[in-house]
């Protein structure tokens, strides 16, 4: 390929996102030559190791017209003059009638950058998620007239209108989505069904290679060797973590734990409040957002592996979380909900416990069975780390992303 694939992320790098910079330094060892278009910049203040082994460099987008009032004047003037500006804006006005937000219009004003400094120089656009960035990518593909494609993943499916998600399906040359749910969804939606493929995100393994110590053997009945329940993921509703501070303080009083939370979120002052109130917040380590290594230290210290996933009132609900492939790679028992794709991971008393969403009884009962049961745990925690080192290397994921960019370069139907 003589000029890269332009990817365009909502956000680079984020520490929540480290399955699509591993996606990234994937295909750019496979030989894809590629650049990252960013529409904001960067929030979090630290990085995975990934990130600075990346090579592909980063454009940022103005997030706002205020930020760089010129620059966007700048790529109106360009960008108007091009063959496919009058599509793109047809295109625009029609969503514009269905979405009088100010979110639409930035997406078009990206567009036009994005489309006027990189006209010459990128082969096709890759959006990662359907929602905002296929907006901007759909948009400046048709200023371009160029192709382009789109992996989808849980948020953006679930809270996109269907109206939204048809008409970039219907102009993709391909997407690709992380769970059978999400496939189905997409499927429904597009023409071509055939264009939408299944592609799991899977796992670096030489970043999470094999625990090899044994755990400690912790039946809760010991006060000065308290079992240890972990959880990763952002304090947001669709994560369910007010139902583990319920489930919690229903476990019991007789069992003694600790539980570690690793990340931000804006709940998470909130939850601080909650556990205070249900008494358990002596019992609580808020670690806040961590580096991946320290994360993978927090799995090898732990017991057990908790996250309750539910559908928000919105609609937003992962797909299936990356934070579960991790932790089970390292051996440990995981207890989550049977929302989305995490049952595409765990059978429900084989790799792990599932429970109803919402639920914080059931909740408590999973938690209780597994803390009093050292040999239960490490039954299931071996079983799924088996199923993850035997299906969920990202290698294949790469190589099915890598079989459809060149089979788009080849002018070949995926």
């Amino acid at each position: 390929m003589t000029k890269p694939v332009a990817f365009v992320l909502k956000g680079y790098p984020r520490l929540s996102e480290t399955f699509i910079a591993q996606e990234i330094l994937g295909l750019e060892q496979a030989g894809l030559a590629l650049e990252i278009i960013s529409l904001r910049k960067p929030t979090d203040t630290k990085r995975h190791p990934v990130h600075d082994e990346i090579c592909a460099p980063v454009m940022y987008l103005p997030e706002y017209v205020k930020d760089e009032p010129l620059r966007c004047l700048r790529a109106w003037l360009k960008a108007r003059r091009m063959a496919g500006y009058r599509d793109a804006l047809q295109a625009f006005r029609r969503d514009w009638a269905r979405d009088r937000t100010s979110n639409r219009a930035r997406r078009f004003v990206q567009a036009m950058v994005l489309a006027a400094e990189r006209c010459d120089k990128v082969s096709s656009l890759h959006a990662h998620f359907i929602h905002t960035p296929a907006s901007v990518v759909r948009y400046a593909s048709l200023m371009l007239q160029l192709g382009w494609t789109c992996s989808a993943h849980a948020k953006d499916i679930w809270t996109s209108q269907n109206w939204d998600l048809a008409d970039k399906l219907a102009e993709a040359d391909w997407a690709v989505t992380c769970t059978r749910a999400g496939h189905a969804k997409l499927q429904s939606l597009a023409r071509e069904p055939s264009r939408v493929h299944l592609s799991y995100h899977g796992l670096d393994l030489s970043r999470f290679a094999a625990f090899e110590d044994r755990r400690h053997i912790r039946d809760g009945s010991d006060i000065a060797a308290p079992v240890r329940f972990v959880s990763v993921g952002r304090a947001v509703a669709k994560k369910g973590y007010d139902t583990l501070l319920d489930a919690l303080a229903k476990v019991p009083k007789d069992i003694h734990w600790r539980f570690d939370h690793a990340g931000g979120g804006d709940l998470l002052d909130e939850l601080k409040r909650q556990a205070d109130r249900a008494g358990v917040a002596d019992r609580i380590t808020w670690h806040g957002a961590l580096a991946q290594k320290d994360v993978l230290q927090l799995y090898r210290k732990a017991d057990i592996f908790v996250l309750p996933c539910r559908i928000a009132p919105d609609g937003d609900r992962d797909g299936l979380p990356n934070v579960l492939v991790e932790a089970a790679s390292q051996g440990l028992a995981c207890v989550s909900t049977d929302v989305s794709g995490v049952p595409e991971l765990i059978d429900n008393g084989v790799h792990g416990a599932l429970v109803s969403a919402d639920d914080p009884e059931q909740l408590a009962v999973a938690l209780t069975r597994l803390a009093r049961d050292p040999d239960l745990r490490t039954r299931l925690g071996a079983a799924a780390e088996s199923r993850v080192r035997g299906h969920f290397d990202y290698q294949a994921s790469v190589g099915q992303l890598m079989d459809l960019f060149l089979q788009r370069e080849a002018g070949a139907q995926p």
